[in-house]
């Protein structure tokens, strides 16, 4: 099977996509398949809206508060969630990521380490790694519910 393309994994229909972007001030971006109460779905009960913004690649921005809600609940619904996310190539797993709690991840094992606690088989130089990283640069994974 081919490689999907960041591009195809965005159009794509019927399932869930999430842009996690991280610039200051900058929001999620979320594609859902199209349904009547998507808008209260995304609220959720909360005081504050989800904007939608229309055209030709149509989304809803979310606040970044929102990722691990988005992620957890799109799973239950639609039974999985494409993440676009952020990585740097050069980056190393390390005990903060797998110890971590929620679906963010940074780091270039994209998320196969992920809160899986450390089974004796990782070598921890340090607590803290310093390395020269790459290029910042996007790409997908896709989680199904178990």
């Amino acid at each position: 099977m081919e490689r999907l393309t960041l591009n195809y994994v965005w159009k794509q229909k019927p399932i869930p996509v999430v842009l996690r972007r991280t610039g200051l001030g900058e929001k999620l971006r979320v594609r859902l398949p199209f349904g009547d109460d998507n808008r209260q779905w995304l609220q959720n009960g909360r005081r504050t809206a989800p904007e939608w913004v229309g055209g030709a690649d149509a989304y809803w921005e979310l606040p970044k508060s929102w990722f691990n809600d988005f992620v957890d609940r799109a799973l239950q619904r639609y039974g999985k969630v494409y993440i676009i996310q952020p990585y740097r190539e050069q980056e190393i797993c390390a005990r903060a990521c797998q110890e971590a709690q929620g679906h963010e991840c940074q780091c270039s094992c994209m998320g196969a380490n992920h809160g899986m606690g450390n089974d004796g088989s990782w070598f921890e130089v340090s607590d803290t790694f310093s390395t020269r990283w790459g290029e910042r640069e996007l790409a997908c994974r896709l989680l199904t519910a178990r």
